[in-house]
């Protein structure tokens, strides 16, 4: 298995990678894999389901601003580069005119230690283009709110006793394997969470 030593991530350390992305006239394409999944929160004219390769998902990252705190920070997704890994979610294209704004609001709300890279989405059925690049917002291990491995059932209480500004980290996880599940995507690590969660009474 890859781990985030064992490959860069693109535009990580590039300080003109954020600008080319920005001044690009090509139509921008988000890729969410956690909670932009189901809330994305900005303009967009088309959305469809969407897998990348080489990526699993994993609740490694600390939260200390949306689903915890500086002091009790709470555990979001991250893409862990991995060979085989296979990661669903939700592809969006962005409303014309609207790239500034999206940009601007996506770089706010993952300012806890993610940062842009570029990753190629292969799309879902009936799309008239198969495969897109897309921005995603990743979490390495390079950053302060970096959490880590942990056992799952370690991940699910961490997640069950947290709480933050945009909510419970129950929440998230739950939502998170719902519109997973919704859109036919199999998970499982985050499903495996979410069992651990119901089976001590939670959602």
């Amino acid at each position: 298995m890859a781990t985030t030593e064992d490959r860069s991530i693109e535009g990580s350390a590039d300080p003109t990678a954020n600008q080319s992305v920005e001044a690009d006239d090509r139509p921008l394409w988000v890729f969410g894999y956690g909670s932009l999944v189901w809330r994305p929160a900005f303009a967009y004219v088309d959305k469809c389901a969407g897998v990348i390769g080489g990526y699993s998902r994993r609740f490694w990252q600390g939260s200390t601003d949306h689903r915890g705190t500086p002091s009790a920070p709470g555990r979001v997704v991250t893409l862990v580069p991995e060979e085989t890994g296979r990661c669903w979610g939700t592809a969006y294209r962005v409303s014309p005119g609207h790239r500034a704004s999206v940009l601007a609001n996506l770089d706010h709300r993952e300012r806890g230690g993610f940062v842009r890279a570029s990753v190629e989405v292969r799309l879902g059925h009936e799309r008239v283009a198969d495969r897109v690049e897309a921005l995603v917002y990743i979490a390495t291990n390079r950053n302060p709110n970096y959490l880590g491995p942990a056992s799952e059932i370690e991940i699910a209480e961490q997640i069950r006793i947290s709480h933050g500004p945009s909510g419970p980290n129950i929440e998230y996880a739950l939502r998170l394997a719902a519109a997973l599940r919704e859109m036919g995507a199999v998970d499982e690590h985050v499903f495996a969470i979410e069992a651990l969660l119901e089976a001590a009474g939670c959602g």
